[in-house]
């Protein structure tokens, strides 16, 4: 088997590039190691908790023992399946904001700036506000990705937003728009009912083109011969064969599968790679390094009045709505219930927000456990920006081992000062008259815990990971020894080979990682083609005039 370009993994920026690249008339094929897509849990918005906690669907990762959160090992999530992550993730869409883009070229990723990457995030969308007002001119409206609103019918998602407003926040219709700082509509890749993943969107369309095909299987090297990567080696029904990629192979699994995959290959830290007997073909210490994520912690409060999801969280509830959606693809089971958002800044002096929260009308985990007894609401917040990094290096030389995944979480005291912050901020909002009606006792962390040192144990003990791994194959410059590949995806060292996932990013961008990942796989397949960048926008973003000396 032989293509043009062979992808590895139809996760979100592999399933995009599969469309562009096959659009373009290139022969394409994709290694995908998971199965199909089909079915509610899948496919139904609401089941988002099912998909991500079972193995056909999931890689299953985890953390090492994190030392700074009482050596608890982390869920660390990947998609296993068609669409990849975007096929088990909650469904929030969020772009990240102008400036994190413009870090990212300040870093050395020539050509990523906002001004560059805006025409690419609007080519892929089509957008559709739902009634609640918006960014037209910042939106796109005939890309392949539906984004779409919740219908905000749970009098709590407005509450959320009008106690953000009392709090003295800013308020936002459009927080992909050119104002992302305040309190307002959360986005979801939701259309007709279904989740919109990138497999909807991107892969089954481009499948159906005679020059874009799926292969199954597990890929276990890159293979390289003369410096230039020439194929995949995978196994497949347990018999090894090679892919052959008559133009480039493109990396495109994940920020934790794509370095392991490379250092398989022989390209990573050469000591590293000595040390599990694997020939070094390129020495590129970034490889497996820079890893970031963002944490969060559930701030949860009872409610007064019966209006929470919680009426439904039993088996008869779960099944009418179930019902409901399999039938009509309406009702609760066709929203992921993040309806309401808020970007917000920590302290004067930080310049674009620093700290998320996703509303939901529930006290229950984001995988589906520990629902509280009786009604209650949350909302989801953490920092956006940790100062801490971690690795993702190699178990064995085995591929089908699992690699070693340490975070290094909350190794800054940094950290620990946003998070406490976040705490403090959120049972401000909860306080207010809005919530007046609704707020009942706090349920976690709970009113007894209030010093330092209770929030630090607190946090310590009940931080989870949002699920947004990357960085682990940053872009930069050619000569800068970190960088692992060029602005243009190719890893330095090896010609023919690139990656373009969310292992390249420089640094995280804020909110949900889904988007910034599409829009990395839509601008790299340009590269690829060598086709011109699309022409650079000059649209400003919003900041907050008082950044410098006040909070809000």
């Amino acid at each position: 088997m032989e293509a043009d370009f062979v992808i590895v993994g139809a996760g979100s920026a592999g399933c995009a590039m599969a469309y562009r690249l096959s659009e373009a008339g290139a022969s394409v094929l994709v290694i995908e190691h998971g199965g199909t897509d089909a079915g509610p849990f899948i496919q139904m918005p609401a089941a988002l908790s099912y998909p991500m906690n079972m193995p056909i669907y999931d890689w299953g990762y985890q953390s090492e023992p994190e030392p700074h959160l009482n050596n608890r090992r982390l869920a660390c999530p990947r998609g296993k399946v068609i669409g990849g992550s975007s096929s088990i993730n909650g469904m929030v869409y969020v772009r990240g904001h102008a400036r994190d883009f413009d870090t990212w070229a300040d870093m050395g990723a020539d050509g990523w700036s906002f001004a560059d990457v805006l025409p690419y995030f609007k080519r892929m969308e089509s957008w559709h506000d739902g009634g609640h007002g918006g960014d037209p001119k910042w939106r796109g409206t005939d890309g392949p990705l539906h984004v779409s609103r919740g219908p905000r019918k749970n009098p709590l998602f407005k509450a959320f937003v009008e106690a953000g407003r009392q709090a003295g926040y800013e308020l936002t219709d459009d927080y992909n728009g050119e104002k992302q700082e305040g309190f307002g509509p959360m986005e979801q890749t939701v259309w007709k009912g279904r989740r919109w993943s990138a497999a909807n969107a991107y892969l089954k369309p481009a499948l159906k083109r005679p020059n874009c095909d799926i292969v199954r299987g597990l890929a276990t090297r890159v293979v390289i011969e003369g410096g230039r990567a020439t194929g995949v080696e995978l196994i497949r029904g347990g018999r090894t064969q090679i892919v052959r990629a008559r133009r480039e192979v493109v990396l495109a699994a994940s920020s934790i599968n794509s370095p392991k995959l490379l250092m398989l290959s022989g390209i990573g830290p050469a000591a590293h790679l000595a040390e599990h007997g694997i020939d070094v073909v390129a020495d590129r210490p970034g490889v497996g390094a820079n890893l970031q994520d963002h944490l969060e912690l559930y701030i949860q409060q009872a409610s007064l009045q019966p209006i929470t999801l919680y009426k439904y969280w039993n088996l008869f509830g779960k099944g009418l709505i179930g019902a409901q959606w399999l039938f009509t693809k309406t009702g609760l089971g066709a929203s992921n219930q993040f309806e309401s958002a808020a970007f917000i800044r920590s302290k004067p002096g930080v310049e674009y927000p620093d700290i998320q929260y996703h509303f939901l009308p529930i006290a229950v985990r984001y995988d589906g456990k520990a629902a509280a007894e009786g009604h209650g609401f949350q909302a989801h917040v953490g920092p956006m920006r940790s100062p801490s990094r971690g690795a993702v290096t190699l178990r064995s030389a085995k591929p089908e081992d699992a690699p070693v995944i340490h975070f290094n979480y909350m190794s800054t005291e940094q950290d620990w000062e946003d998070f406490r912050t976040c705490i403090r901020l959120t049972r401000e909002i909860f306080g207010q008259d809005a919530f007046k009606p609704y707020a009942g006792k706090e349920i976690q962390p709970g009113a007894d815990v209030q010093t330092d040192e209770e929030l630090n144990a607190f946090i310590a003990e009940h931080a989870e990971s949002a699920y947004h791994p990357c960085g682990t194959c940053r872009m930069g410059r050619a000569d800068d020894p970190n960088a692992v590949v060029d602005p243009q995806g190719r890893v330095i060292g090896v010609d023919g080979l690139r990656v373009a996932d969310s292992s390249v990013f420089p640094q995280i961008t804020n909110g949900n990682l889904n988007a910034p990942s599409i829009m990395v796989g839509e601008k790299m397949s340009d590269h690829l083609l060598g086709k011109d960048p699309l022409p650079r926008s000059n649209d400003r973003p919003w900041i907050h005039p008082k950044w410098a000396e006040a909070q809000r």
